[in-house]
């Protein structure tokens, strides 16, 4: 079977891993800023758990059997962080557990920043996370709203990064994620 153009092939899920990791980057982004009225973190709890945790972590399981360890890796570790984020967010963890929980997934996005395998647009995403999960860490142990604020937009950025990076791939245009240079074409 050709690895390339079967059902659950490296593309087909990496494509659709970094369209869960977006969109739950962006509602998690947004809840943090507090730029929508009556819109806040908590209400990314559902998203963060179904998309970003169960999804990202199952992409994860089929990216390492598709032969893609680095997506594996990123999948299924930030898929954890995002099922472990919903089941402790909304006061259920102290703030200094919860500062110490976003300091240690940003270790693994810290790894994933300098193995990114898609060059300085894989590593802007990963690198985004980083300085969100610290602003976010930061500003927990702080009590500092600011910082969280910041940490949001900057969530948000990779959110939309990552986003991106996903329909480039579904549009074939030339910035996408993978090593799919612009003049490829993909099998059908």
């Amino acid at each position: 079977m050709d690895n390339g153009v079967s059902a659950g092939s490296t593309a087909s899920t990496s494509t659709l891993g970094y369209m869960a990791l977006g969109l739950t980057l962006l509602a998690f982004g947004i809840g943090n800023t507090g730029i929508i009225a009556g819109v806040t973190v908590a209400n990314s709890v559902s998203l963060a758990t179904f998309i970003g945790g169960l999804a990202l972590f199952v992409l994860g399981i089929l990216e390492y059997r598709g032969g893609n360890g680095f997506n594996g890796t990123a999948f299924a570790g930030i898929g954890a962080f995002w099922f472990t984020w919903a089941n402790g967010a909304d006061g259920k963890v102290s703030a200094d557990a919860a500062g110490m929980f976003l300091v240690l997934f940003a270790m693994l996005a810290l790894s994933l920043t300098v193995a990114a395998a898609g060059g300085l647009f894989g590593q802007g995403v990963y690198g985004l996370f980083t300085l969100s999960l610290l602003l976010l860490a930061i500003g927990t142990f702080a009590e500092s709203d600011m910082l969280g604020k910041v940490g949001g937009w900057v969530a948000a950025l990779s959110g939309l990064l990552a986003w991106y990076g996903a329909t480039a791939a579904l549009a074939s245009w030339p910035m996408a994620f993978g090593k799919r240079s612009s003049g490829a074409v993909a099998a059908s």
